[in-house]
């Protein structure tokens, strides 16, 4: 397959760029796809999903892949995967949500409080300073804390490692830990993904009869919905803006049937698997040798006490332990897209919360580090303050 590698600089923060040959690339999302396809054969829950992250942490600690995936790939993956989670949101869907809402938002609270309190902890093993530890820990918003990281005086390098490390653990346990936890809500009619990869549904790309249109329809909303994220300077513009106009496509009547489906919807799913696996590159694991495991048992932590607070849920409200535990957990959006489609959860309900969240993080974890950083009479982000943290990593390698 030859090796993919970088040829442009830039990128997003953290990670180089990936432009390497077309056919490369194509080579290596075939190679997820039917490494998803002999896992659904197999009965595994999510497949695509996690082949993509084991087939993209193989090419990366391998030296086969040195990148992550084109910035076009990643874009439409994103926007797509906004688009898929925008159609579950519906009025019968938030109406069924609504008694549930308050203690979720408790808990979600809740779930944030615990990763500020495991950042303190790293703080205090001295491998990571404030900046570096708060936004390595919070759960949700991984893209925009990269991207605030510089900006506060983070080690992008070690937030990076750390936030994907959680949205890898949580990709790759939460589609085997799912099934155990009990039933979830009925599936949804077209809901899953298709029982196999050789059947006709998997030549679908949406699920409207009319595919050319629906086609036209999903593109139009991805393009019209990234556009309109970044004019409402919405986290992730590239999820939430796809799926804020699909829900107000989807409520409004004004479009319908241009959800992906069948063959569309597996590639996002291994497409999102790529993306997480292809960030555990062997110069970033050598950069935080000392401090990946603390940042493993921080985050295994907050994971088992989600996980408690899901099971509290569950007890105060009508909702199943499965669902509860899926809209509560720390672990990136899409992956917890994909893990709820592939096993029936109530997708509707899930990215609701899950995106509340995402709000709440993305707006409060600069403003922790910079409430620090002005009790202590110094600048996020200055020379000054990088000088004054000689415990960071960053001046380690």
């Amino acid at each position: 397959m030859g090796r993919v590698r970088a040829r442009v600089t830039g990128g997003r923060p953290g990670v180089p760029a990936g432009h390497g040959p077309a056919w490369g690339w194509c080579a290596v999302v075939g190679a997820a796809f039917l490494a998803g396809a002999a896992a659904h054969a197999a009965g595994v829950p999510a497949p695509y999903l996690l082949a993509g992250l084991l087939v993209g942490v193989a090419l990366a600690l391998s030296g086969l892949v040195t990148t992550a995936l084109p910035r076009p790939a990643y874009r439409a993956s994103q926007a797509l995967a906004g688009v898929l989670m925008g159609g579950y949101i519906h009025p019968a869907a938030l109406r069924a949500a609504a008694p549930s809402m308050l203690p979720l938002v408790v808990v979600t609270v809740a779930t944030v409080l615990l990763s500020v309190g495991v950042a303190r902890l790293l703080e205090r093993s001295r491998l990571l300073d404030r900046p570096t530890a708060t936004l390595a820990t919070v759960p949700g918003g991984a893209a925009a804390m990269l991207a605030a990281s510089d900006e506060l005086g983070a080690d992008t390098r070690l937030v990076a490692l750390a936030q994907y490390s959680r949205v890898g653990i949580v990709a790759a346990t939460a589609p085997l830990v799912v099934p155990l936890l009990g039933p979830t809500a009925p599936a949804v009619s077209g809901a899953g993904e298709p029982r196999s990869p050789l059947s006709p549904q998997m030549l679908r790309l949406v699920g409207g009869p009319d595919q050319p249109a629906g086609l036209l329809v999903l593109c139009a909303v991805a393009v019209l919905g990234v556009q309109v994220g970044r004019r409402l300077r919405l986290p992730a513009p590239v999820v939430l803006g796809p799926m804020l106009v699909t829900v107000v496509a989807t409520f409004s009547g004004a479009a319908h049937g241009f959800r992906p489906t069948g063959l569309l919807q597996t590639l996002v799913f291994a497409c999102i698997g790529l993306e997480i696996g292809l960030r555990f590159t062997r110069p970033s694991l050598r950069h935080a040798r000392r401090a990946l495991p603390w940042i493993v048992a921080g985050t295994v932590a907050v994971s088992v006490a989600s996980a408690l607070l899901a099971w509290l849920l569950a007890a105060v409200t009508r909702l199943s332990f499965a669902d509860a535990y899926l809209a509560t957990t720390p672990g990136g959006i899409n992956a917890v897209l994909a893990t709820s489609v592939a096993t029936n959860a109530d997708v509707g309900l899930i990215s609701s919360v899950q995106s509340l969240r995402l709000f709440a993080v993305v707006s409060l974890a600069p403003v922790l580090v910079r409430l620090t950083f002005v009790r202590s009479g110094r600048r996020p982000g200055s020379a000054a303050a990088e000088a004054a943290e000689p415990r960071s990593l960053a001046g380690r390698s």
